[in-house]
């Protein structure tokens, strides 16, 4: 009895033992919980070394975008390559941070500067926004591919210039395509049960991270989230008023746009800052891609100027639905045989030749010299009266103009007139100061030959004669009818 008593003992020593045993290990695993919450609270912290770049055209709206989405009512607008940070806050664990933004120039020779924007170094921490205007819908389409491929050529370097980066650049590329694979439709702020409740794949199906993607769906895949932004979506209504467009070329637009960013794994937002349309959702777009916050707007299609796609929701069938609108043109058609720029912007933009107004007292003094016939203003004036020698004032009868020749032949007639106006601007000329063919006189001296020899008596005489003949041929009494009929 005795030993069964001691070993009934043991058994209630080794029980008490091990419940506290058990009780140690729960306070220390309750501590423990304790800590790892605390770290993953503190690793749960939004990090500050997320970037965001943005590429498009000039007059894209760019730096306007960025300005709204800082809160920012006067954008002020730089060259080459834009900084600027977004304050971004997390309500929930209340936490904030600055996401930084760069923007890059519109010129394609400044497109050397994306080196300081995206390196290997901050490849995956960065997320890409393509900006094109709908202030100039024909080019849309050139614009957001010419800058994917800039895009591309970039990534394309970095590569070439670093090895390691080739692993990175993987990884994301296989990051993307699982956020595709993952998209839900968010409709938290819906009943569950509803039909609107849409998801992109079925939940079900476990092994859907090895099904391939759908059609035209990243076909080019970046490593990179992007997102295309439509920007001045309020001016749809000027096209519509000024240039005709209807519906109809709004959703073959939008089927085209859509097609791209599928090509990409790229979310869809048309914006109008103006309107202030989609910059809120899109702010809160970024943050969910970004730094995981949450986003439980779904996908808006139905208002032409307000789109919102989501990466991950749309696919070729969903945009197959606005083929049905298309009965002018078809799906496949080029897109700028359908969408054609106008003939005003192309003479606008031609149309740069500027007429300069001659200055009023050049032009005057120019008029003045061709009526003193002073052909050439840039001659000297010396140079001018060697030019003009010879008889220049010539004095015209009613009826017949003098011939300066005449002025050699006879001392008679109209010659003698002539000769004698001559000799007086010779001799006007020959006692100015600057004697002949100086810069003060006015005509021209008259021939060699002849007034140096002729005496200047005779022809004051003769010439009182030529005159006094003229004035009794000129001037014949008118016949009186009066008289001649009294007679």
């Amino acid at each position: 009895m005795a030993t069964k008593a001691f070993e009934a003992g043991l058994l209630n020593n080794n029980f008490q033992g091990t419940k506290k045993k058990d009780e140690l290990a729960d306070t220390d695993n309750l501590w423990s919980s304790i800590l790892a919450q605390v770290q993953n609270s503190n690793n749960n912290k939004l990090p500050n070394n997320k970037n965001v770049l943005v590429l498009g055209d000039n007059e894209s709206g760019k730096t306007t975008l960025i300005a709204k989405l800082q809160g920012v009512e006067d954008p002020k607008k730089g060259s080459g390559l834009e900084y600027a940070y977004i304050d971004v806050r997390d309500e929930y664990r209340d936490d904030q941070t600055r996401l930084s933004v760069w923007v890059l120039d519109g010129d394609p020779g400044h497109t050397n500067l994306l080196k300081f924007a995206l390196n290997a170094k901050k490849f995956p921490h960065t997320l890409v926004m393509l900006v094109a205007a709908m202030t100039t819908p024909w080019a849309i389409l050139d614009q957001l591919q010419f800058w994917s491929r800039v895009l591309g050529d970039h990534i394309d370097k970095i590569a070439a210039d670093n090895d390691e980066f080739k692993e990175t650049w993987q990884e994301c590329r296989q990051k993307i395509i699982k956020k595709w694979q993952d998209y839900t439709e968010p409709g938290d702020d819906l009943d569950p049960g509803s039909p609107m409740r849409r998801t992109s794949r079925n939940l079900d199906d476990e092994s859907v991270d090895n099904l391939p993607l759908p059609e035209g769906v990243l076909t080019t895949n970046l490593g990179l989230d992007i997102v295309v932004v439509i920007t001045k979506t309020d001016y749809m209504t000027t096209l519509e008023k000024e240039h005709d467009y209807r519906d109809e070329q709004f959703d073959f637009m939008q089927q085209w746009i859509r097609k791209f960013c599928l090509q990409y794994g790229a979310g869809l937002f048309y914006t109008s800052v103006k309107e202030d349309k989609n910059c809120d959702l899109l702010y809160k777009y970024l943050t969910h891609r970004i730094y995981s916050l949450p986003f439980r707007t779904p996908a808006l299609v139905v208002e032409k100027d307000a789109v919102l796609i989501p990466a991950g929701w749309d696919n070729m069938k969903k945009i197959s639905i606005l083929h049905e609108n298309l009965q002018l043109m078809k799906p496949d058609d080029y897109y700028r045989d359908v969408i054609v720029q106008p003939p005003s912007n192309r003479k606008s933009v031609t149309r740069q030749v500027e007429v300069q107004a001659e200055d009023e007292q050049a032009f005057l003094a120019r008029q003045q010299e061709a009526l003193m016939g002073l052909k050439d203003p840039s001659r000297s004036p010396t140079t001018r009266n060697q030019a003009s020698m010879g008889p220049i004032v010539q004095v015209a009868s009613p009826n017949k103009k003098l011939d300066p020749k005449s002025t050699g032949s006879t001392p008679s007639g109209e010659g003698v007139l002539a000769n004698f106006f001559n000799s007086l601007l010779h001799k006007k000329t020959m006692s100015s100061p600057g004697g002949p063919g100086s810069p003060g006189s006015i005509g021209a001296s008259p021939p060699k030959s002849e007034p140096g020899s002729m005496d200047k008596a005779a022809i004051r005489n003769d010439a009182a004669a030529e005159l006094d003949r003229i004035t009794k041929i000129k001037k014949i009494p008118p016949l009186d009818l009066d008289s001649s009929t009294e007679s």
